[in-house]
């Protein structure tokens, strides 16, 4: 029968203990990932029912409830994203997840988006950042990655307008191919359309499409268009009045240095 030496015991003991604190960091770890995760999820459902509340109501909610504050470090304020329209330093960021093939998503795209652009972004007021949440099947994830393609050239916005001006009404036709996202491409004023196809393929465009994925999926989004302005949700293409009393609620809040 064999016994440890007091060394053999001393260094079992910290062994053991090392194993205790790193396990004791990963359950740390996991536990923070958990809490942005169920954050996030209670803040989503919570105004996925406030979508008919009046507007004063809502106004008053988001200009008291903390979890915005969190939510609002989702902003990457990233100066050189292709996918992002505005000043990195704007005083409100609006996080966008959104899918081509989302019907509600053309119609923000289309009549709501050139009016905040016009009245918020060229004013230094409002800065979009773009996340791809292709939910819709294999055409969604093409045109996903075709949208990231084409802002590897800078033109990613013009590829957004000129795919959202010409995507079918119906989903999964089979007409968002790739020959067709080159065609688009090529309409937007992509140059070099060898490179966009390149790119389009890349583990590159996956990778950063997934990790669009990855942070909508952890936060509970279930539909599209989505969005966190200054970390407060606004689910669907609502009237505009919506979006901007939420903008200038956020800008405001930034003024008085509540945020």
């Amino acid at each position: 029968m064999s016994r440890k030496t007091p060394a053999r015991k001393t260094a079992a003991r910290k062994t053991t203990a090392r194993k205790t604190s790193n396990n004791r960091k990963w359950l740390a770890g996991l536990a923070l990932a958990a809490a942005a995760v169920l954050l996030g999820i209670a803040v989503f459902q919570m105004s996925s029912g406030s979508d008919k509340a009046d507007a004063k109501s809502q106004k008053s909610a988001a200009a008291s409830d903390p979890r915005y504050a969190e939510l609002a470090k989702l902003a990457r304020r990233d100066a050189a994203d292709p996918l992002a329209r505005g000043r990195a330093d704007a005083p409100v960021v609006m996080v966008e997840y959104s899918d081509f093939q989302c019907p509600f998503c053309r119609t923000f795209g289309r009549k709501i988006e050139p009016q905040l652009i016009a009245d918020y972004v060229d004013q230094g007021v409002l800065r979009i950042e773009w996340r791809n949440y292709p939910i819709f099947g294999a055409e969604s994830e093409t045109a996903a990655h075709a949208s990231w393609a084409a802002g590897q050239q800078g033109k990613f916005w013009e590829f957004h307008d000129t795919l959202m001006a010409n995507a079918p009404e119906k989903k999964n036709t089979g007409a968002l191919t790739p020959d067709r996202m080159a065609e688009l491409a090529g309409q937007a004023g992509v140059a070099d359309i060898a490179k966009f196809r390149a790119d389009m393929d890349s583990p590159a465009a996956a990778s950063a499409v997934q990790r669009d994925v990855t942070e909508a999926y952890s936060l509970g989004v279930s539909s599209t268009p989505a969005f966190l302005i200054n970390g407060r949700p606004v689910l669907g293409a609502q009237p505009i009045e919506q979006f901007k009393a939420v903008i200038e609620l956020a800008a405001q809040a930034v003024r008085d240095g509540q945020e």
